[in-house]
Formats: structure tokens, sequence, C-alpha cells
């Protein structure tokens, strides 16, 4: 069997998904959780100078979105055809524009700037996309592409906790057919496990 090693840091964020779907393999896996001085000493090894990394087998890999659609296949949780693939990554690609706005606003430095940035996420971008994703999710059986589980469910789902934090507030909770799809993929044994054990984290 393979042998695997995350490098992220000791927040769930971008790692999250990756963790859950080795999770779901049942593949055991090296969690090493840096903290940001350790990334710098060890940052221009990075194949791009960013986390995370997966190594397979020794082999290097980055880039969240693609490690998880290669651990996705692996998984047996990507699509049956091209057009299932597809559909996949227009999930995962629109939620990571969602997630970059986030990002963006967190990361502001200004107290009542990044304020003010939060209430219009709330008020404008979130109802955007998750009107968009609750409606999808109505149409595909309570997932979000294809009307099956696929590895696309794991990646919105694994950065869901982030996104709560980084908001302040329950933004899954308002939209009924996303807050049953959560709720859905918690409660699938191997992710329910891993939420059980995890370190607790802020992020």
């Amino acid at each position: 069997m393979p042998t695997y090693k995350l490098t992220y840091f000791d927040v769930r964020a971008l790692g999250e998904p990756i963790r859950m779907l080795l999770t779901y393999m049942g593949q055991e896996f090296e969690d090493v959780r840096l903290t940001f001085d350790e990334w710098m000493k060890i940052k221009s090894t990075s194949p791009f100078g960013k986390l995370p990394t997966l190594e397979v087998d020794g082999k290097t890999i980055t880039q969240s979105a693609a490690i998880c659609r290669y651990l996705g296949r692996e998984a047996g949780l990507a699509g049956e055809s091209p057009w299932e693939d597809l559909q996949i990554d227009i999930i995962v690609d629109t939620f990571t524009d969602f997630r970059k706005d986030v990002s963006g606003f967190h990361h502001e430095p200004d107290p009542e700037v990044k304020e003010k940035k939060r209430l219009a996420l709330l008020k404008e971008t979130v109802p955007f996309y998750f009107e968009r994703f609750d409606k999808i999710i109505k149409e595909n059986n309570g997932y979000v592409a294809n009307g099956k589980l696929s590895w696309a469910d794991i990646f919105l789902f694994g950065f869901s906790d982030t996104l709560i934090a980084q908001l302040q507030d329950d933004v899954f909770s308002s939209f009924p057919n996303i807050k049953e799809w959560r709720e859905s993929i918690a409660n699938i044994p191997s992710i329910k496990e891993w939420i059980a054990k995890r370190p607790n984290t802020k992020l």
C-alpha cells in the first residue's frame, strides 16, 4: 500500500479535506503540522513555496484541489465519465472562488475595515453562492454533483468549519438543503470517526 505524508499547518482549512479523504480511504498517514517558524525554515524546499503538500511514496504533490482530485479517484469518488468529472470540477472551482473571497477578508489587517467586509460577505456574497449551492444539492439527491457522493462533497465539507470560524457565523444553517447535506457528510462513519479524534484547532 502507498505511504502518505501530509504537511500543513496546525489548522483545518486546506488540509482538512485531504485528511478526510485519506481517512475515508482507510489510509494511515503522517499528519505533519508545522508552526509558521518551522514552515519558514523549509519553505524553499516546497515545489512552489506553498502548503499543503502530500508525499505519496516519497513523491511530493501540491495544490489542495489537485491532491483531493487524485485521492478522490483513488477512493472511487471521481466521476464515471468526463462529463461527471466536469460537474465535480465546476463545483470545486466555484467553491474555491467563494473561499478566496472569504480568505481575502480574513487577512484584512484593519479591524474596522475587516468587520465591514465580513458584513458585506454575509449580506451579499454568501447568499449569492449559497442559494445556488442549495439548489444544486436539492437537484442532485442531496449531493453537490452527479446525484451521488463524490470527492467534491468531502472537499467542500472539509473546509466548512474553517468558513464558520472565519465568518463568525454558521452560514450553512440558513440554507435547508446545505444544512442537511452537511449533516449527512458529517455522519459518514469514517468522517464521523475523524471528526471525533482530530485535534481541536481554531480554524
